[in-house]
C-alpha cells in the first residue's frame, strides 16, 4: 500500500465510531467519495483511512464493507485485514444483521410501517441509473416504518434492507412515490406544491438526497460480540427535520 508523506483533505473528516483490531465503523459525511474514481481520483474516504492506517501493523489495511453514495450520508463500516473483510460480507448479509436508514420524503406516508418488493435492474440507456419493475431485474425488498408525517406533506421513515442493490432505498421509496427530498436522480421536485413558501425553498433547496445510514446490529466476526453501531444524523438533516417538524428522537 503507497501512502502519500502529506495526509488527504478527506482525513479530516473521518469521524470514528468504533474501532477494534479488526474492524472500524465511521460516520461518512454527504459529499465525500467513498472509493476513488475516475472523476474523484483523490480526497476520498479510502484516502483517509489509508493514512489513517499508515502506523497499522503490516497484515492490516483498510477495506470498505458496503457501500454508500456520495451524496448519503451515515454509517460505513471497515475491515482491517482480508479475513475480518470476508466473514463481514457474509455477516452483515445474513438475516441475522440489519442496518437502517432515515430519509425525509416528499409524501405525507398513509401506513405505519409496510415492505417494497420491487425487482431492480439497470436502465439500459444510462447505468449510472437503476429501474425498479415487478418482473425485470434482482429480487429486492425494503422495510420500512413511518416515524412522522408533516401536515406539509412530508414524511421521516426508517427504511431497513432485506437486500442490498445499488440505489435500493432512493429506487423503491420514488416507485412507492416517496421520492427522497434533494434526490436529483430519482426525485419528484414537489417543494412548489408546499404552501409554506420558506419551508418550500428549503426544500428545494437542499442539496444533497435526504438519506442517512443511521445503525448497524450484527455479530462481531472475531470476537462473537453483538455490536450495534450507531451514527448521529448530520446538522443539515437535523435543520431540515427541524425546519419540516418532523424531529424525531430516533434520529
Amino acid at each position: 500500500m503507497t501512502v502519500s508523506s502529506q495526509p488527504p483533505a478527506s482525513s479530516l473528516l473521518v469521524d470514528i465510531l468504533y474501532e477494534d483490531d479488526h474492524l472500524l465503523a465511521l460516520n461518512k459525511p454527504a459529499g465525500v467519495v467513498v472509493h476513488p474514481t475516475y472523476k474523484n481520483a483523490t480526497d476520498t474516504i479510502l484516502d483517509a483511512l489509508q493514512w489513517r492506517a499508515r502506523a497499522w501493523p503490516p497484515r492490516q489495511r483498510p477495506s470498505i464493507v458496503g457501500r454508500l453514495d456520495k451524496n448519503t450520508s451515515g454509517l460505513l463500516i471497515v475491515a482491517k485485514t482480508a479475513d475480518a473483510h470476508a466473514a463481514l460480507q457474509q455477516t452483515l448479509t445474513s438475516a441475522d444483521s440489519e442496518k437502517s436508514y432515515l430519509a425525509i420524503v416528499y409524501g405525507r406516508v398513509d401506513v405505519s410501517c409496510g415492505e417494497i418488493d420491487l425487482r431492480l435492474r439497470f436502465d439500459p440507456s444510462d447505468r449510472r441509473r437503476v429501474l425498479a419493475s415487478a418482473d425485470e431485474g434482482l429480487p429486492s425488498v425494503t422495510r420500512f416504518e413511518r416515524l412522522a408525517c408533516a401536515d406539509a406533506g412530508v414524511s421521516l421513515l426508517r427504511c431497513s434492507l432485506v437486500t442490498g442493490r445499488r440505489h435500493q432505498i432512493r429506487v423503491h421509496l420514488a416507485a412507492r412515490g416517496w421520492p427522497i427530498v434533494g434526490d436529483t436522480v430519482y426525485g419528484d421536485p414537489r417543494s412548489s406544491a408546499i404552501a409554506d413558501r420558506s419551508l418550500a425553498e428549503a426544500l428545494r433547496t437542499f442539496p444533497r438526497q435526504a438519506l442517512h445510514a443511521r445503525r448497524a446490529t450484527f455479530t462481531h466476526p472475531v470476537t462473537g460480540e453483538r455490536l450495534t453501531l450507531d451514527a448521529p444524523a448530520p446538522r443539515d438533516f437535523v435543520n431540515l427535520l427541524t425546519r419540516c417538524a418532523l424531529y424525531s428522537a430516533t434520529v
